[in-house]
């Protein structure tokens, strides 16, 4: 893992949708905060791709963009939190919320972490490196993922899943990578920034079971935007 942790079999789940839905509505809610025109703001560009690659109906889409925007009365605020700690068995994790009641959150991760170990900020990111991950499919059958790395602007490439490809960058070369990409043949399907563990731990038998039962515990927090962990895959 190592990277975004997903709980197994949830996107499968017919709850797990809702969530995806509510999830991507408060980030195009927060990037449309510098403005609702998809092409003189990157980062809603980003977000609203993604959710369009999952499906997300035109009028929820549109009202999170508006919301955000405040063209629909007062401006929805979430703030963003970052929490670093250990799952059981000290396997390092950052947990992202987005949340509009601060005090409530805090006081609910911290009764999360109560089999793990919640710490200062800092006490784990450095064993992360922050990366901008764009996950893209070829279009032709010559496509070369080496060349479109070079060529785009990405620090580095690797297989990810079902043939696509994982290209990862600096963070503010997300946008002009995923923009350079397709020239190159390779059709993005998600952009996304987000941390990488440098030192992921191996578990497995009971002490694997038992950290999955913490994050999937945790992830199904309604602020819970993201988990990244240093478990191996």
């Amino acid at each position: 893992m190592g990277a975004q942790w997903k709980v197994k079999g949830k996107e499968a789940a017919a709850n797990a949708r809702g969530k995806i839905f509510g999830k991507l509505a408060k980030e195009i809610a927060i990037a449309a905060r510098a403005g609702a025109d998809v092409d003189m703001n990157p980062r809603l560009r980003l977000v609203v791709e993604q959710a369009k690659k999952a499906s997300m109906p035109k009028e929820t889409l549109e009202r999170a963009i508006k919301k955000g925007a405040g063209l629909l009365g007062d401006a929805v605020h979430y703030e963003r939190l970052m929490y670093e700690g250990f799952a059981p068995h000290q396997v390092p994790l950052i947990v992202e919320c987005l949340t509009d009641n601060i005090k409530r959150t805090v006081a609910e991760i911290r009764v999360l972490f109560r089999k793990g170990q919640l710490g200062a900020s800092g006490s784990v990111a450095w064993d992360f490196d922050h990366l901008g991950m764009i996950e893209a499919s070829p279009t032709s059958a010559d496509a070369d993922p080496e060349l479109a790395a070079i060529e785009a602007g990405a620090q580095d490439f690797e297989p990810g899943e079902e043939g696509a490809t994982l290209f990862l960058t600096d963070p503010a070369d997300l946008d002009a990578v995923c923009r350079a990409l397709p020239a190159f043949g390779f059709s993005v399907n998600s952009a996304e920034l987000g941390y990488r563990s440098k030192n992921p731990v191996s578990l497995s038998g009971a002490e694997l079971e038992e950290v999955e039962a913490f994050l999937a515990a945790i992830d199904a927090h309604d602020d819970v935007q993201n988990m990244y962990v240093g478990l191996a895959e």
